[in-house]
This record gives C-alpha cells, sequence and structure tokens, in this order.
C-alpha cells in the first residue's frame, strides 16, 4: 500500500469509527479531555488551545432504539441519533458536550444527555443568531469569551493567548489545504470520489487539525489530477450538521453526475471560513463567527445583507454546476423553511433541481436513482447543440 493509500485509510478510519480514533488519541495524551462537540457553531481552537481533543460528534448510523423514548418522531434523524447514543452510552468517550446554538432540536438533543448523564458537563452557548443587530459583536464577543471560561475550567489549564493562536493558525492550515482540493474540484478536477471527499472533511471534525493535515498532505502528493469529464455537473446543497448517507454519494455518481461543489456541513460549508490571525486572538474567534455566515450563510442565522439562495445561485455560476441536488433531512426546519427561496432563485435562474428528502434510517435508492436520471436527462437536454 502506497503511503497517500495508507493515509486515504486512516482518514477514512477516523471519519466512520471516531470512538477507535478517541482511544488512539487518549493512549498518547494521558490525562487529556475530549470535548464532544455539537455541531456547527463552537470554535474547536478554544479547546485545541487547552490541550483538549474537540471532537465533532457525528451521526454514528446506528439505528435508533432506546433513543426514541426521549425525542419525537418529529425530530430529524440527527438529534434522535444523539438521544440514541446518549440513552446506550456511546457519548461515554467524552468528559464533556459543549453546543454553540444552532437549532432547537438540537438544544433537544444536548437536554437529553444532561438528563441521562448529569455528572457529564454538558454547556449551551446561546450566541446571537441575528448578525445585524447594533449588539451582535460585543454579544457575540461576551459568549465566545464565555466559551473559552467553560473550557479552561473543562481543562483544569488557563488559556494562553499565545496558545489560542498556535491553534487558530493549525487550524486555518488545515482548513486551507482542504479548500484547495474543494477549489480543484470546482476547476475540474474529480480525482476524489463524493465518499472521499465526505470522509477526509469528517476526519477533519474529528481529529487533531496538524495530524489531519500531514495525513491530507500525504493523499494529496499521491494522487493525480484527473481531467474534467462530460458528465453532468451538479452541486449538493443541504445537510447542515450531519452527513447524508455515503450510499446516497454514490448513486450520484453512478447515475451519470458528477459533484463539482457543495454548501454541506462534511463539506464547504465545514471549512469556508478561516479565523483572522492578524488581530488578538479572541476578536479573531469572534469574527470568525460572523464571517462564516458571509462564506456559506446559513439558514440559522439571520443577517439582511446575505442570502443562501444568492451564494447558492453564485456557487452554481463558479463551478457551472448543470443542475442543484437538495439534501434536505427529514425535519430539519431551518432547510425546509428557507427551500421555497432556493427553490425559486434556480428555477428563475432555469437551473434545473431535485429536492431528496433523507432519513437516518435510509431511503429507498432505487427511487432516487429513477429520480435522478431524470436529473441528470433534463440537464443533458440543456446543453447547448454543436455541430
Amino acid at each position: 500500500m502506497s503511503s497517500g493509500s495508507a493515509a486515504l485509510e486512516a482518514l477514512r478510519a477516523a471519519a466512520r469509527d471516531p470512538r477507535s480514533y478517541i482511544r488512539a488519541w487518549r493512549s498518547t495524551h494521558p490525562g487529556q479531555k475530549v470535548l464532544g462537540v455539537l455541531p456547527m457553531n463552537f470554535p474547536r481552537e478554544l479547546a485545541h488551545a487547552a490541550g483538549v481533543l474537540p471532537v465533532i460528534v457525528p451521526d454514528d448510523q446506528e439505528p435508533v432504539t432506546e433513543g426514541r423514548a426521549f425525542l419525537p418522531e418529529f425530530y430529524c434523524g440527527y438529534t434522535r441519533n444523539l438521544a440514541d447514543q446518549a440513552a446506550t452510552g456511546r457519548l461515554s468517550d467524552y468528559d464533556a458536550l459543549f453546543v454553540a446554538d444552532h437549532c432547537i432540536q438540537l438544544l433537544g438533543a444536548t437536554d437529553v444527555a444532561r438528563e441521562l448523564d448529569p455528572a457529564r458537563p454538558v454547556f449551551l452557548g446561546q450566541l446571537i443568531s441575528s448578525l445585524n443587530e447594533p449588539w451582535a459583536v460585543r454579544k457575540t464577543a461576551e459568549m465566545m469569551s464565555e466559551l473559552r471560561s467553560e473550557v479552561e475550567r473543562l481543562a483544569g489549564v488557563t488559556i494562553e493567548d499565545t496558545a489560542l493562536a498556535a491553534s487558530i493558525r493549525a487550524f486555518n492550515r488545515d482548513r486551507a489545504l482542504l479548500r484547495e482540493v474543494f477549489d480543484a474540484r470546482r476547476s475540474g478536477d474529480s480525482a476524489f470520489s463524493p465518499v472521499e471527499l465526505q470522509d477526509i472533511v469528517a476526519a477533519a471534525q474529528v481529529m487533531d487539525p496538524d495530524e489531519h493535515r500531514e495525513l491530507l498532505a500525504a493523499v494529496l502528493r499521491d494522487r493525480e489530477a484527473t481531467a474534467r469529464d462530460e458528465r453532468i455537473r451538479v452541486h449538493l446543497s443541504g445537510h447542515l450538521c450531519h452527513a447524508p448517507r455515503r450510499e446516497l454519494l454514490e448513486v450520484i455518481e453512478e447515475a451519470g453526475a458528477v459533484v463539482v461543489d457543495d454548501d454541506l456541513w462534511t463539506g464547504r460549508r465545514y471549512l469556508q471560513a478561516s479565523v483572522p490571525e492578524a488581530i488578538p486572538p479572541m476578536e479573531a474567534i469572534a469574527q470568525w463567527y460572523a464571517d462564516r455566515n458571509v462564506a456559506m450563510p446559513c439558514p440559522t442565522r439571520v443577517q439582511h445583507d446575505v442570502d443562501w439562495d444568492e451564494w447558492l445561485l453564485d456557487s452554481v455560476h463558479r463551478s457551472g454546476a448543470e443542475a442543484v441536488i437538495h439534501l434536505m433531512p427529514k425535519f430539519c426546519e431551518p432547510h425546509m423553511l428557507y427551500y421555497p427561496e432556493l427553490r425559486r432563485a434556480l428555477d428563475t435562474a432555469g437551473v434545473p433541481q431535485l429536492l431528496v428528502e433523507t432519513e437516518h434510517e435510509g431511503i429507498p435508492l432505487e427511487t432516487f436513482r429513477t429520480r435522478l436520471e431524470a436529473l441528470v436527462e433534463r440537464a443533458h437536454r440543456n446543453r447547448p447543440a454543436y455541430a
């Protein structure tokens, strides 16, 4: 096995079995804490600077069993899976759970985790969601300071600004290398399949950033770019806080399409914004929170001069995407409420699109394949005819 293949396998293992990665990390970092982070707005740099491993808790794709007793069925699959992880002890690898608010369903899952294991610290940081308000900058800075204090209390250390600046640089370097991969894909390089890219980003959400960057660099040294092909170019949109099932991504390419860009959480949404390095680190962390919604608009934030639909159209134009596939987790209220705006904007621009409602338990793949093939055929008809 080549060094690049071995590195990709290590990334895949961390993405698909984060608990094993956590246990291996503990063996080489005795006495240090592991923090379970719930998406999407917690600055992992704060934990990293304190010597804590911050792991974004994934949907582990296990069937929801005992968790059904704690959340209604109209909660999204990710939050029901989190409740099930709490109910069955699968969150025991984390010394604490922190969340910087995202949506009300995620808060419900957090409450379940707090109730079922009161000995484990669970902290909710209530970040302001209306970013145009005159007090938004001040309130964001106050909450980031509170998050810092909570991390210091968990780790039993004081976070030095020099350590925080170093952590900011480490995460920025990793995000920058990831962006190079995604920008190459947008330009026509399909060296990585959608499943491989998802595993690479999901691994970044679990691993130490320096370790992840070294492995990714090894993968890139061993992976040759591929030429742009004639498949229909599609943009994947949605899945704001957890990964779509891998078999869905596989079917997309089997049906004659190639993914050229996305705004998925296990994709460009995670890596799009970096933390400024030229200003004091706590100011930078607060600025990052505001910048994230400009770099990649989120329907859980309110900002009058930023819209997801405008960003999506710009992205389609930049990548040359010929169709958009919306991957909407069932009962995802933020996406459901914003989807009509997305659909209207794409219809006006004449971009073919397909809405796929996903579920934790999966969807009928052959039905999805049939609908996807129809989308690909429609996009082919939109291509100009050449003599």
